[in-house]
């Protein structure tokens, strides 16, 4: 692979337009930009011999399954060119229960107020999410994976480190993930025990997942849909409750120790994106604007972030504890107590 010659539109000039020269001479808005292909491994090379990867390989091409893993994609395989789906991707992807129960910790862990925790998951999140954005403009520009794209930044060896670093974060908040989805099936059918929920959120998203880029993106451009009407009617029935309460803000050190340890979580579970989000973007021609990839990421995740975790927060707010016992006084905080987050849904 060496340099390849494509085109692209002035900026703010459409296709048809054209602009004067010193001259007045009318120029084209059409452009060439050179590429560099240097280390780009075309998607045949994977098939290619008698090796057993090869069979592998063109056994897994015969069902869909993406044959590249954190090889660099050339200019002529980068056919995505749908930006929306740089947006449901990260929509999809946080609207979520685990983004619920973020909000949720506020109460029942911080013993926060509702407007401080408001304000946190508002500000926090903003920032939060800037450095997913950012890089998520390397994957169309480099065509690689934010891993590989991290070895210009730590080094050969420095990236190692950081690599064990995100697959600890991967577990983690999988555990996250499939523990929370776990406690709501058990919330909404006792006879689903916990591991069995475990088991089947965990092989339906390996199921998912296995085929790559392009059945990931597909997928993620309608999940967002249910769990959005699901979370609206969760709204719709905790409004019709009257249950909400105004939590009074704390004031002093243990204010300002809460709302940093909750800033802390909102943070991390917002910022967490960044080392894969040059990944979902790695298809997109090189020609894209950084601008508009930005753009759309933000969009992405700032809604169903902001929107799930105040939900989560609002919906917090409703559970009432005896003071001296500590035993729940309402139906929001037995089922907090039995089935935790999903049971707060399940409510």
């Amino acid at each position: 692979m060496g340099i390849i010659k494509t085109e692209y539109d002035v900026e703010g000039l459409s296709p048809t337009d054209s602009y004067p020269d010193a001259a007045g001479k009318q120029i084209s808005s059409k452009l060439p930009v050179y590429a560099d292909e240097t280390g780009a491994v075309p998607g045949e090379s994977f098939t290619i011999g008698n090796s057993p990867y090869a069979r592998i390989q063109r056994f897994a091409k015969r069902f869909g399954v993406e044959p590249r893993g954190i090889e660099r994609v050339p200019e002529d395989e980068r056919t995505d060119k749908t930006l929306a789906k740089a947006g449901t991707m990260w929509l999809a992807a946080n609207m979520v229960v685990s983004s619920f129960a973020i909000g949720v910790l506020a109460v029942p862990v911080f013993h926060l107020g509702f407007v401080d925790a408001l304000l946190t998951i508002l500000f926090i999140n903003l920032l939060g999410i800037t450095p997913v954005c950012f890089f998520s403009t390397f994957g169309p520009v480099f065509g690689l994976r934010q891993m590989v794209l991290s070895r210009f930044y730590f080094g050969w060896y420095g990236v190692k480190v950081i690599a064990v670093f995100n697959i600890l974060a991967c577990v983690g908040w999988s555990s996250v993930n499939v523990i929370v989805g776990a406690q709501l099936l058990h919330a909404v059918n006792n006879d689903i025990p916990g591991f069995a929920g475990i088991i089947i959120i965990a092989a339906a998203t390996f199921l998912v997942t296995l085929f790559g880029y392009k059945i990931v993106h597909y997928y993620e451009f309608y999940s967002w849909i249910p769990c959005f009407i699901i979370f609206l009617i969760v709204l719709g029935e905790f409004a019709h409750s009257g249950a909400f309460v105004n939590i009074p803000m704390g004031v002093g050190r243990s204010e300002t120790g809460a709302v940093l340890s909750f800033a802390s979580s909102v943070f991390g579970f917002a910022t967490g994106w960044t080392s894969y989000a040059a990944d979902y973007t790695v298809y997109q021609p090189h020609t894209v604007g950084r601008v508009k990839t930005f753009a759309w990421t933000w969009a992405g995740l700032i809604f169903p972030l902001l929107f799930t975790e105040t939900l989560g927060l609002a919906v917090a707010t409703a559970m009432t504890f005896d003071p001296e016992t500590g035993a729940p006084t309402n139906s929001y905080a037995e089922r907090y107590e039995t089935s935790h987050i999903g049971g707060l849904l399940a409510e």
